[in-house]
Protein backbone atom coordinates (compact mmCIF):
# COMPACT_ATOMS: atom_id res chain seq x y z
CA UNK A 1 0.00 0.00 0.00
CA UNK A 2 2.80 2.24 1.04
CA UNK A 3 4.25 1.85 -2.42
CA UNK A 4 1.74 2.21 -4.00
CA UNK A 5 0.74 5.25 -2.22
CA UNK A 6 4.26 6.92 -3.24
CA UNK A 7 3.76 5.87 -6.84
CA UNK A 8 0.58 7.84 -6.80
CA UNK A 9 2.59 10.72 -5.92
CA UNK A 10 5.34 10.35 -8.30
CA UNK A 11 2.72 9.83 -10.80
CA UNK A 12 1.05 13.10 -9.99
CA UNK A 13 4.13 14.56 -9.45
CA UNK A 14 4.91 14.78 -12.22
CA UNK A 15 1.71 15.09 -14.36
CA UNK A 16 1.44 18.49 -12.61
CA UNK A 17 5.51 18.70 -13.68
CA UNK A 18 4.39 18.51 -17.53
CA UNK A 19 1.32 20.48 -16.88
CA UNK A 20 2.74 23.42 -15.12
CA UNK A 21 5.75 23.34 -18.68
CA UNK A 22 2.70 23.48 -20.60
CA UNK A 23 1.11 26.37 -18.88
CA UNK A 24 4.69 28.46 -18.85
CA UNK A 25 5.80 27.05 -22.63
CA UNK A 26 3.03 29.29 -23.98
CA UNK A 27 4.10 32.20 -21.93
CA UNK A 28 7.14 32.97 -24.17
CA UNK A 29 6.72 30.43 -27.31
CA UNK A 30 3.04 31.41 -27.76
CA UNK A 31 3.29 35.29 -27.51
CA UNK A 32 2.21 36.37 -30.79
CA UNK A 33 2.91 40.09 -32.02
CA UNK A 34 2.49 41.93 -35.28
CA UNK A 35 5.06 43.54 -36.83
CA UNK A 36 4.54 46.78 -39.35
CA UNK A 37 6.35 47.83 -41.91
CA UNK A 38 6.12 50.99 -43.86
CA UNK A 39 5.74 50.39 -47.19
CA UNK A 40 8.78 51.91 -48.95
CA UNK A 41 8.81 48.99 -51.86
CA UNK A 42 6.42 46.88 -53.69
CA UNK A 43 4.76 44.59 -51.39
CA UNK A 44 6.49 41.33 -52.68
CA UNK A 45 9.90 43.16 -52.43
CA UNK A 46 8.96 43.59 -48.43
CA UNK A 47 7.91 40.33 -47.76
CA UNK A 48 10.73 39.28 -49.33
CA UNK A 49 13.21 41.39 -47.30
CA UNK A 50 10.90 40.94 -43.82
CA UNK A 51 10.16 37.80 -43.75
CA UNK A 52 13.43 35.93 -43.01
CA UNK A 53 14.27 39.26 -40.70
CA UNK A 54 10.98 38.12 -38.78
CA UNK A 55 11.38 34.88 -38.88
CA UNK A 56 15.11 34.94 -37.50
CA UNK A 57 14.07 37.16 -34.32
CA UNK A 58 11.05 34.67 -33.93
CA UNK A 59 13.65 32.22 -33.69
CA UNK A 60 16.16 34.33 -31.50
CA UNK A 61 13.36 35.29 -28.86
CA UNK A 62 11.04 32.73 -28.74
CA UNK A 63 8.10 35.12 -29.73
CA UNK A 64 5.71 34.48 -32.83
CA UNK A 65 6.29 37.47 -35.08
CA UNK A 66 4.09 38.62 -38.12
CA UNK A 67 4.42 41.02 -40.43
CA UNK A 68 1.06 43.42 -40.95
CA UNK A 69 1.42 44.78 -43.98
CA UNK A 70 0.02 47.67 -45.94
CA UNK A 71 -0.91 48.90 -49.55
CA UNK A 72 -0.26 52.27 -48.98
CA UNK A 73 1.93 55.19 -46.87
CA UNK A 74 -1.38 56.03 -45.95
CA UNK A 75 -3.11 53.19 -44.56
CA UNK A 76 -0.06 52.33 -42.75
CA UNK A 77 -0.04 55.49 -40.87
CA UNK A 78 -3.90 55.17 -40.15
CA UNK A 79 -2.90 51.99 -38.61
CA UNK A 80 0.45 53.08 -36.32
CA UNK A 81 -1.78 56.14 -35.44
CA UNK A 82 -4.67 53.85 -34.28
CA UNK A 83 -2.10 51.70 -32.37
CA UNK A 84 -2.56 48.58 -34.81
CA UNK A 85 1.08 47.32 -34.67
CA UNK A 86 2.64 45.81 -31.79
CA UNK A 87 5.81 46.62 -33.15
CA UNK A 88 6.86 48.62 -36.36
CA UNK A 89 9.59 49.84 -38.44
CA UNK A 90 8.68 53.78 -39.85
CA UNK A 91 10.19 57.05 -40.83
CA UNK A 92 11.79 59.34 -38.06
CA UNK A 93 8.41 61.45 -38.33
CA UNK A 94 6.41 58.68 -38.21
CA UNK A 95 7.97 57.92 -34.56
CA UNK A 96 7.72 61.08 -33.48
CA UNK A 97 4.07 61.32 -34.40
CA UNK A 98 3.71 57.66 -32.92
CA UNK A 99 5.13 58.10 -29.78
CA UNK A 100 2.88 61.22 -29.58
CA UNK A 101 -0.54 59.17 -30.42
CA UNK A 102 -0.02 55.70 -28.73
CA UNK A 103 3.15 56.01 -26.79
CA UNK A 104 5.28 53.80 -29.01
CA UNK A 105 9.04 53.21 -28.34
CA UNK A 106 12.00 53.39 -30.51
CA UNK A 107 14.43 49.98 -29.80
CA UNK A 108 16.85 50.34 -32.36
CA UNK A 109 18.08 52.47 -35.56
CA UNK A 110 20.71 51.92 -38.21
CA UNK A 111 23.36 54.37 -36.87
CA UNK A 112 23.66 55.83 -40.11
CA UNK A 113 21.81 59.11 -40.30
CA UNK A 114 18.54 59.16 -42.80
CA UNK A 115 18.62 62.06 -45.71
CA UNK A 116 16.91 62.69 -48.84
CA UNK A 117 18.21 62.53 -52.35
CA UNK A 118 17.01 64.59 -55.64
CA UNK A 119 17.36 62.48 -58.29
CA UNK A 120 16.85 63.52 -62.57
CA UNK A 121 17.86 61.44 -65.67
CA UNK A 122 21.53 60.94 -65.96
CA UNK A 123 20.66 62.78 -69.54
CA UNK A 124 18.68 65.68 -68.30
CA UNK A 125 19.77 69.14 -68.92
CA UNK A 126 19.31 70.11 -64.96
CA UNK A 127 21.91 70.97 -62.98
CA UNK A 128 20.74 72.41 -59.90
CA UNK A 129 17.85 72.64 -57.66
CA UNK A 130 16.87 75.86 -58.78
CA UNK A 131 16.38 74.45 -62.40
CA UNK A 132 13.54 72.68 -61.07
CA UNK A 133 11.02 75.23 -60.36
CA UNK A 134 7.64 74.65 -61.44
CA UNK A 135 8.70 71.39 -62.89
CA UNK A 136 7.32 67.95 -61.89
CA UNK A 137 8.87 65.80 -59.18
CA UNK A 138 8.18 62.42 -57.99
CA UNK A 139 7.77 61.05 -54.24
CA UNK A 140 6.56 58.10 -53.00
CA UNK A 141 3.89 59.78 -50.75
CA UNK A 142 3.48 62.99 -48.80
CA UNK A 143 4.90 61.71 -46.05
CA UNK A 144 7.52 59.62 -46.59
CA UNK A 145 10.10 61.14 -44.76
CA UNK A 146 12.82 62.08 -46.72
CA UNK A 147 12.05 61.11 -49.75
CA UNK A 148 9.14 63.89 -49.62
CA UNK A 149 8.84 65.63 -46.36
CA UNK A 150 12.10 66.90 -45.44
CA UNK A 151 12.78 67.14 -49.05
CA UNK A 152 9.63 69.63 -49.84
CA UNK A 153 10.54 71.46 -47.10
CA UNK A 154 14.16 72.10 -48.09
CA UNK A 155 12.77 73.25 -52.12
CA UNK A 156 10.03 75.67 -50.33
CA UNK A 157 12.00 76.94 -47.33
CA UNK A 158 15.98 76.46 -48.36
CA UNK A 159 15.23 77.34 -52.12
CA UNK A 160 12.30 78.86 -52.09
CA UNK A 161 10.54 77.09 -55.07
CA UNK A 162 7.54 75.42 -56.18
CA UNK A 163 6.90 72.11 -57.83
CA UNK A 164 4.59 70.07 -59.32
CA UNK A 165 4.18 67.31 -56.76
CA UNK A 166 3.41 63.76 -58.20
CA UNK A 167 2.68 60.72 -55.95
CA UNK A 168 4.19 57.49 -57.13
CA UNK A 169 3.51 55.17 -53.78
CA UNK A 170 7.00 53.97 -53.57
CA UNK A 171 10.49 54.82 -53.70
CA UNK A 172 11.00 52.86 -56.75
CA UNK A 173 7.85 53.68 -58.69
CA UNK A 174 8.95 57.56 -58.11
CA UNK A 175 12.72 56.67 -59.71
CA UNK A 176 10.93 55.02 -62.60
CA UNK A 177 8.75 58.43 -63.04
CA UNK A 178 11.53 60.00 -63.62
CA UNK A 179 13.62 57.64 -65.94
CA UNK A 180 10.20 57.49 -67.88
CA UNK A 181 10.05 61.27 -68.32
CA UNK A 182 6.75 61.27 -66.41
CA UNK A 183 8.28 63.61 -64.26
CA UNK A 184 11.71 65.49 -64.19
CA UNK A 185 13.12 64.80 -60.81
CA UNK A 186 12.31 62.09 -58.01
CA UNK A 187 13.04 62.22 -54.60
CA UNK A 188 13.65 59.34 -52.04
CA UNK A 189 16.52 58.10 -49.50
CA UNK A 190 19.63 57.59 -50.24
CA UNK A 191 19.42 53.63 -48.58
CA UNK A 192 16.58 53.57 -51.35
CA UNK A 193 18.65 54.80 -53.82
CA UNK A 194 21.14 52.33 -53.68
CA UNK A 195 18.84 49.31 -53.66
CA UNK A 196 17.56 50.13 -56.86
CA UNK A 197 18.49 47.32 -59.65
CA UNK A 198 21.92 49.13 -61.63
CA UNK A 199 19.81 49.71 -65.16
CA UNK A 200 17.74 51.92 -63.21
CA UNK A 201 19.73 53.39 -60.78
CA UNK A 202 22.88 54.17 -63.41
CA UNK A 203 20.14 55.91 -65.22
CA UNK A 204 19.34 58.49 -62.51
CA UNK A 205 21.80 61.52 -61.43
CA UNK A 206 21.60 62.93 -57.74
CA UNK A 207 21.75 66.44 -57.52
CA UNK A 208 20.81 67.17 -53.56
CA UNK A 209 20.70 65.32 -50.63
CA UNK A 210 18.83 66.75 -47.44
CA UNK A 211 19.94 67.90 -43.97
CA UNK A 212 20.64 64.74 -41.91
CA UNK A 213 18.45 63.07 -39.23
CA UNK A 214 18.30 59.55 -36.88
CA UNK A 215 17.48 56.63 -39.26
CA UNK A 216 14.07 54.62 -39.43
CA UNK A 217 13.86 52.99 -35.72
CA UNK A 218 11.97 49.64 -34.89
CA UNK A 219 9.62 50.30 -32.41
CA UNK A 220 7.64 48.54 -29.86
CA UNK A 221 3.65 49.71 -28.54
CA UNK A 222 3.78 49.86 -24.89
CA UNK A 223 1.54 47.36 -24.06
CA UNK A 224 4.16 44.95 -25.22
CA UNK A 225 5.76 43.78 -21.91
CA UNK A 226 9.30 45.27 -21.21
CA UNK A 227 10.73 41.85 -21.35
CA UNK A 228 10.02 41.07 -24.51
CA UNK A 229 10.79 44.34 -26.19
CA UNK A 230 13.81 43.93 -24.33
CA UNK A 231 14.12 40.59 -26.59
CA UNK A 232 13.72 41.61 -29.26
CA UNK A 233 16.19 44.88 -29.19
CA UNK A 234 18.75 42.63 -28.34
CA UNK A 235 18.52 39.61 -31.12
CA UNK A 236 18.55 42.63 -33.58
CA UNK A 237 21.87 43.79 -31.86
CA UNK A 238 23.06 40.53 -31.73
CA UNK A 239 21.81 39.61 -35.69
CA UNK A 240 24.19 42.37 -36.72
CA UNK A 241 27.07 40.26 -34.87
CA UNK A 242 26.59 37.45 -37.27
CA UNK A 243 27.62 37.69 -40.81
CA UNK A 244 24.07 35.44 -41.52
CA UNK A 245 22.11 38.06 -39.64
CA UNK A 246 23.85 41.03 -40.81
CA UNK A 247 23.00 40.30 -44.34
CA UNK A 248 19.55 40.43 -43.63
CA UNK A 249 19.17 43.43 -41.95
CA UNK A 250 21.02 45.08 -44.78
CA UNK A 251 18.55 44.84 -46.44
CA UNK A 252 16.35 46.90 -44.93
CA UNK A 253 18.79 48.37 -44.78
CA UNK A 254 19.83 48.82 -41.08
CA UNK A 255 23.99 47.75 -41.86
CA UNK A 256 24.57 49.10 -38.16
CA UNK A 257 21.88 49.02 -35.32
CA UNK A 258 22.64 50.78 -32.28
CA UNK A 259 19.79 51.48 -29.61
CA UNK A 260 17.34 54.31 -29.82
CA UNK A 261 15.81 56.61 -28.16
CA UNK A 262 12.62 58.71 -27.81
CA UNK A 263 14.36 62.14 -27.27
CA UNK A 264 16.16 61.59 -30.65
CA UNK A 265 12.81 61.46 -32.74
CA UNK A 266 11.38 64.22 -30.02
CA UNK A 267 13.66 66.61 -31.63
CA UNK A 268 11.86 65.98 -35.60
CA UNK A 269 9.88 68.69 -34.54
CA UNK A 270 12.48 71.14 -34.70
CA UNK A 271 12.63 70.67 -38.55
CA UNK A 272 9.24 72.26 -38.87
CA UNK A 273 8.00 70.11 -41.06
CA UNK A 274 4.06 70.57 -39.61
CA UNK A 275 3.43 72.71 -42.79
CA UNK A 276 3.84 69.51 -44.93
CA UNK A 277 2.86 66.77 -43.37
CA UNK A 278 -0.80 66.05 -44.71
CA UNK A 279 -2.74 64.25 -42.20
CA UNK A 280 -4.07 60.29 -43.09
CA UNK A 281 -7.52 60.88 -44.85
CA UNK A 282 -7.24 64.44 -45.57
Amino acid sequence: MIRCGLRMVRLLGAALLVAGLGLLAPARAGAAYSFGVVPQFEARELAAIWIPILAELSKRTGLALTMKGSPRIPEFEIAFEAGEFDFAYMNPYHAMIAARKQGYLPLVRDAQPLYGVLAVRKDSPYQAVKDLAGKKISFPAPNAFGASLLMRADLETLFHIKVIPLYAQTHTSSYLNTVLGISEASGGVKGSFDRQKPDLRESLRIIYETRKVPSHPILAHPRVPEAHRDLVKQALLDMAATPEGAALLNKIPMSQPTSASTDEYALMSKLKLDKFYVKSGD
